[in-house]
């Protein structure tokens, strides 16, 4: 279908092909202290899209500020329901995705986790984005 995008990411941790509205953040986060684990919020006051709940969403991040914690806040957001329905990042973060490797070695519903180049991601801003187990992230018609 002409003019509707389609880009293949890689796979960085499979799980669960998901489903939500694209969330592209403006600037890089920490989960850590950035993101309320409880809630699925972003609790960062710094952050510009503050209070915004990334639960539910196809989260593009562009970037992540380091902390160790981060995979421990991604692991409770999975725990707790709150996770996004995937993940889409411009650069692999092995410790924030070590939250969900250890997920789903707990048997937790994992959300799917792919890289993509971020130049890709404004096409997807609030728009329903699904990402397929094989990595296809595309607008929903």
């Amino acid at each position: 279908m002409d003019g509707v995008p389609v880009v293949k990411g890689d796979v960085l941790v499979e799980g669960a092909s998901g489903t939500g509205e694209g969330l592209v953040l403006s600037a890089p986060i920490s989960f850590w202290g950035g993101v309320d684990p409880k809630s699925g919020r972003i609790a960062d006051v710094r952050h510009p899209q503050h209070g915004r709940s990334i639960a539910g969403t196809v989260l593009f991040l562009p970037g992540t500020i380091g902390s160790s914690s981060a995979s421990a806040v991604l692991l409770e957001l999975v725990s707790a329901g709150k996770a996004p329905a995937a993940l889409v990042l411009h650069e692999p973060d092995a410790i924030l995705l070590l939250g969900l490797v250890v997920a789903k070695e707990m048997g937790l519903h994992v959300p799917m986790a792919v890289r993509l180049d971020r130049t890709a991601f404004a096409a997807f801003a609030g728009k329903s984005v699904s990402v397929g187990g094989d990595g296809m992230v595309a607008v929903k018609a």
